[in-house]
């Protein structure tokens, strides 16, 4: 069963830092491409990046140049660093992988931006 659990999550400050992890199990990570996205109660889920088996990154416009996506393959994880959190920022955020044509996603972390 392929398995995909996101942490790192938690309350910061405008203008804060925050790293989150998605760590996947059962199945091959090392080729998967990785997504990142994030929800608002009441509101569809936003892509926000994604990332390559060989770490080419795509970012939405929303979170270009404050958002950094990696992946260790070894660790079968890939990470979001967010810079500059704003309190727009707080949301559920998931990770999310394709196999096969397949989507998998987890069951996110938690992230809120708060004074």
């Amino acid at each position: 069963q392929v398995q995909l659990v996101e942490s790192g999550g938690g309350l910061v400050r405008p203008g804060g830092s925050l790293t989150l992890s998605c760590t996947v199990s059962g199945a091959v990570f090392g080729r998967a491409l990785m997504f990142w996205h994030r929800q608002v109660p009441g509101k569809q889920r936003e892509y926000l990046a994604f990332i390559t088996w060989n770490n080419l990154a795509d970012y939405a416009d929303s979170v270009k140049g404050r958002f950094t996506v990696s992946r260790d393959n070894a660790k079968n994880t890939v990470y979001l660093h967010m810079d500059s959190l704003q309190p727009e920022d707080t949301a559920v955020y998931l990770c999310r992988t394709r196999i096969q044509d397949r989507d998998y996603w987890g069951q996110g972390t938690q992230v809120t931006v708060s004074s």
